[in-house]
């Protein structure tokens, strides 16, 4: 990511409607899947790519958690939040054994990889039989704009192609969805108006909405969405999320 941007991250994260409403939707969905072991221990889970570290603490409902991030910027505010189960990811492959994880969450992580298959693989590599992974990433390659330029996106997705991709790693599919489909007009006629009319300069998405009324309302219109995906997928949104597994033993 741009520099300075981890650190609007750290500022931003607990507040903003969108980080708001994503997690809302994210730990209801997660609330929905079966991560208990079969021998009794407690969970363990791996936020893969955890910026800078609040959904962590969210984590802990579901098991024991740690962080993994490749950007050393990421991992000092990560600490700077007191989480000390963090560390650097200094290579494509993750610093685990087979088979030794029961939850994996990759939110907002697989566009920021060029070979996301193999990132996906190695997911699949270090679940557990029975094991759960959750993974976010943007929609539509037409809503490409300077949010993706700041973040240093490889690519927007749409669903066949993550689903497509998931399977290809050996996961079994059990769910996948697009969400934030309530806001997706106003968050489309946004970018592309940045389209037809580029900005002088190129400004993160998250500085157009400051603490307020407005933030407030924006986050629970999004976090909303969590009683339309208990009962179903949606079939549009500004973001696809997938919900994947290991065959069990």
């Amino acid at each position: 990511m741009d520099e300075g941007f981890y650190e609007e991250y750290f500022r931003i994260e607990d507040r903003h409607w969108w980080f708001v409403g994503r997690r809302r939707i994210i730990l209801s969905v997660l609330a929905q899947q079966t991560l208990s072991r079969p021998d009794g221990a407690e969970p363990e889970i791996l936020d893969l790519g955890c910026g800078t570290g609040t959904m962590l603490g969210h984590l802990r409902a579901f098991g024991t958690v740690r962080g993994i991030d490749a950007d050393e910027r990421a991992v000092a505010f990560c600490q700077a939040r007191g989480e000390e189960r963090v560390e650097l990811l200094e290579s494509n492959r993750l610093p685990l054994p087979d088979d030794s994880l029961d939850l994996v969450t990759a939110l907002d992580v697989l566009e920021h990889i060029e070979d996301d298959r193999g990132a996906l693989a190695e997911i699949a590599r270090v679940l557990r039989p029975g094991g759960t992974l959750l993974a976010t990433v943007p929609a539509y390659r037409w809503m490409w704009g300077p949010q993706d330029e700041i973040s240093h996106h490889y690519r927007r997705y749409v669903r066949d192609e993550l689903t497509g991709k998931i399977e290809a790693s050996g996961l079994r599919l059990r769910r996948a969805t697009y969400f934030n489909t309530l806001l997706l007009p106003a968050v489309a006629t946004v970018r592309l108006a940045h389209r037809l009319r580029p900005p002088r300069e190129i400004r993160s998405d998250f500085r157009f909405t400051r603490d307020g009324a407005v933030n407030r309302a924006l986050a629970a219109v999004f976090a909303s969405e969590a009683r339309l995906l208990a009962r179903g997928d949606l079939p549009a949104g500004v973001s696809i999320m997938a919900v994947a597994g290991t065959p069990p033993a």
